[in-house]
């Protein structure tokens, strides 16, 4: 059974945050090839949604308010620990995801930078391609906005 849990990154035990940082290196720089700085200062401000499995860190996004990162709250960092992806726990993590920055940021406008290849992905959760693709350390991206 996954247990999903919230937190500022002053909450954060090392027992989460070492697990956290390994899952994001492990799938941003090491299986999708990309040599680029993941610890950006930018986790400090963020809220940290993760869902685990006993001390296993399955799945994790990092959430914004507005203004912080783009005009609107955003969701970055989104990751699911690879084997695990086929229980489609992506889909629960971004559900997940809209809902804290809902609850807590008292907002339904959400912004993404996402792989461009994860358009129809996130299409499934009401978002919608603003703009032209763009790089973003190597790998196509594009902007995509939420507002319902």
């Amino acid at each position: 059974m996954i247990s999903w849990h919230l937190k500022k990154f002053e909450e954060l035990s090392i027992w989460e945050l070492y697990p956290i940082l390994r899952l994001r290196s492990q799938v941003f720089v090491v299986e999708q090839d990309c040599v680029y700085q993941d610890l950006d200062n930018k986790d400090y401000k963020a809220l940290h949604l993760f869902g685990k499995e006993e001390d296993k860190i399955l799945a994790y996004t990092r959430l914004f308010k507005p203004g912080y990162y783009f005009d609107k709250a955003s969701i970055g960092r989104v990751v699911v620990d690879e084997n695990y992806r086929k229980l489609k726990l992506g889909h629960e993590l971004i559900r997940k995801s809209i809902q804290a920055i809902e609850n807590h940021f008292d907002t339904v406008e959400i912004k993404i930078s996402a792989q461009r290849y994860l358009k129809k992905f996130y299409e499934t959760h009401g978002f919608m391609q603003i703009g032209e693709g763009y790089l973003e350390d190597g790998i196509p991206h594009i902007a995509m906005v939420k507002k319902d």
